[in-house]
């Protein structure tokens, strides 16, 4: 039954809306069509009327036989009457005309009500598809914000876990950094007591020397006193204690084992750091043979680093490994003690080419610069990328440890110069140098004190303790490199003007320039190194040879040939070298991909 009076309300609101379009609008043009029908209803009664009076008086005129006045009347009487009926036909004629407009207006404003109701239908129907697509974007809406809440609470989410595990990695640092001290302590204790052993055998040796020396004094005393014979006895069993025969009594084979172990005594390290005889790191005497070595002038190793031009390389500070850089946007690690050509770990994680490469002081974590405009943190021990530096806004040339391992600083194109903070891995500072830095150096020596080679020219020097810059100072030409000594006495920097410069930091000026006329540096970032004791400095050319000068000035050799001279040690320019800190060995890369490692002949 509901529904029956639902389907008649549906049917009486349809006829309201029916009536409202087809007659509200042409209301008054009915009412005056309706007005003009009621007067042209009038009009033909009153013509009825006048014509049926007329007729009577016609008919009562030609009856009557007509006398005078009455005729008059009645003649004068249908006159007004003719005309009455004349002006009532005009009437009536244009009523007619007017029914006729009013008809051709009613036509045109139907096919006009057809077109507009033509329009709305199509505006229906186009809102309706618009009410449609509205609700299925209003699903969409919800649905996006349903999706974005989740998103939200993902975030929150990951953000706890994040943070979750930052501190639990801050916690592993801070007890990786206290393992490392506890090991550093350990080896400081471990070399003390080294060294006290070493001292306590030199002294038991010269005791033990000193004992034979007077003993053998004197059995030649007691020898010159007997006869002959018996000097004779005493000489040959003298002679036999010396040289370790079988008939010495005290002189034996344990005694001669530790005179040939005096050498590590003195030496203060053991055998195995500098390499066994026929190890080409073996540095003979120690240290004091090295100060005096000869220049590297062996291929020891030689091998592909990369599969593109390779752009840096640098020592290990402690294991015989060396750190080389590429633009296939990798970082290879090789042992270059065990002689291997196949990397021992390849670090990835850049998506440009890699400019420089650096470890810290302890040989943990190796730190990568790179075209992309940023720098990466690996640890060596497990080859796992621990820190990703972004922010400069220009390709990074440089990076190295500042009081580490806690921050690093980065040199940029973008003209700054940038301080990080690894445990929070944040930059902390920014250092506006105005001119693009092509490379940096620090060092525990320094304090907080960071030097910058720039593009511009100029050496500058930043106190990250401060806002203050110490003076600048101003070379011929573009800074590609610099490399400090070990005391940070002294810095050299190779300059686009194709020489090297060396500094005396303690008086901030310029002691020495190194030049040749064949040497040209290959690049913008070409790399020059002190040895390790800061007695020489090498460079590569653009033309493949190595240069090697003392720091007095004087050119030692170039690497640009073997032994039998056949062949360049590189067949296409020298981008970088570096000294290996503790041996007396040179590690080189270029634009021919190889690397080549040099030790003593």
């Amino acid at each position: 039954m509901a529904q029956e009076e639902e389907y008649r309300q549906d049917i009486i609101n349809r006829l309201r809306e029916r009536n409202r379009r087809d007659v509200l609008p042409f209301k008054e043009i009915i009412q005056q069509n309706n007005r003009l029908l009621d007067n042209v209803a009038q009009l033909k009664s009153d013509n009825l009327k006048i014509s049926v009076e007329n007729e009577q008086l016609r008919t009562a005129i030609s009856t009557g036989g007509g006398g005078g006045k009455d005729s008059t009347a009645a003649q004068l009487a249908i006159a007004a009457l003719e005309k009455k009926l004349l002006a009532q036909q005009e009437e009536l004629t244009g009523l007619h005309k007017r029914k006729g407009e009013n008809s051709q207006l009613i036509v045109d404003l139907n096919i006009k009500m057809e077109k507009q109701q033509q329009i709305i239908a199509s505006k229906e129907q186009s809102l309706a598809e618009q009410k449609n697509t509205n609700a299925s974007l209003k699903a969409e809406n919800q649905m996006l914000k349903s999706s974005l809440e989740e998103l939200k609470n993902l975030n929150t989410t990951l953000r706890d876990e994040y943070t979750a595990l930052q501190l639990a990695f801050s916690a592993l640092e801070d007890k990786l950094r206290s393992v490392q001290d506890e090991n550093r302590r350990l080896l400081d204790r471990l070399m003390h007591y080294k060294a006290k052993d070493a001292d306590k055998l030199n002294e038991e040796n010269e005791s033990f020397i000193r004992k034979r020396s007077d003993k053998l004094k004197r059995e030649l005393e007691d020898a010159v006193r007997e006869p002959n014979s018996s000097f004779t006895h005493h000489r040959n069993s003298s002679g036999s204690s010396i040289h370790g025969g079988a008939g010495g009594d005290a002189y034996d084979d344990s005694d001669r084992d530790t005179l040939s172990g005096d050498h590590n005594i003195e030496t203060g390290c053991d055998a195995e750091m500098y390499g066994t005889p026929q190890d080409p790191f073996h540095t003979g005497g120690g240290m004091g043979s090295y100060m005096k070595s000869a220049n590297p002038t062996n291929i020891y190793m030689k091998f592909e680093a990369h599969e593109t031009e390779s752009h840096a390389v640098r020592w290990a500070p402690i294991e015989r490994v060396i750190a080389t850089g590429g633009a296939d946007r990798k970082v290879k690690l090789w042992d270059v003690g065990k002689g291997s050509t196949e990397p021992r770990s390849v670090l990835g994680g850049s998506s440009a080419g890699i400019n420089s490469v650096d470890f810290d002081s302890t040989g943990t974590y190796i730190i990568g610069t790179s075209n992309d405009y940023g720098a990466r943190v690996w640890t060596v021990a497990d080859n796992r990328l621990r820190h990703t530096l972004t922010g400069h806004s220009g390709k990074v040339m440089a990076a190295k440890y500042i009081q580490e391992p806690v921050k690093v600083v980065t040199g940029s194109h973008d003209r700054t110069l940038k301080i990080w903070d690894l445990r929070s891995i944040a930059c902390i500072e920014t250092k506006f140098a105005g001119s693009s830095c092509n490379d940096l150096v620090t060092s525990d020596s320094l304090g907080s004190t960071i030097i910058s080679g720039h593009y511009d020219k100029k050496i500058r020097f930043w106190d990250i303790r401060t806002e203050k810059q110490a003076d600048d100072i101003l070379m011929n030409a573009k800074i590609t490199s610099l490399d400090l000594s070990k005391d940070c006495n002294y810095l050299i920097c190779s300059v686009r003007d194709d020489t090297i410069k060396l500094l005396d930091l303690r008086k901030n000026q310029v002691i020495s320039t190194f030049s040749n006329e064949h040497f040209k540096l290959s690049c913008d970032w070409a790399r020059a190194s002190f040895n390790m004791n800061a007695t020489k400095i090498a460079c590569g050319s653009s033309d493949g040879v190595i240069y090697i000068w003392n720091v007095m000035g004087n050119l030692e050799c170039e690497l640009k040939g073997h032994a039998s001279g056949s062949g360049l040690f590189h067949s296409s320019a020298v981008n970088a070298v570096s000294w290996s800190p503790n041996f007396n060995a040179l590690a080189s890369v270029g634009k021919g991909k190889k690397c080549l490692i040099y030790t003593e002949s």
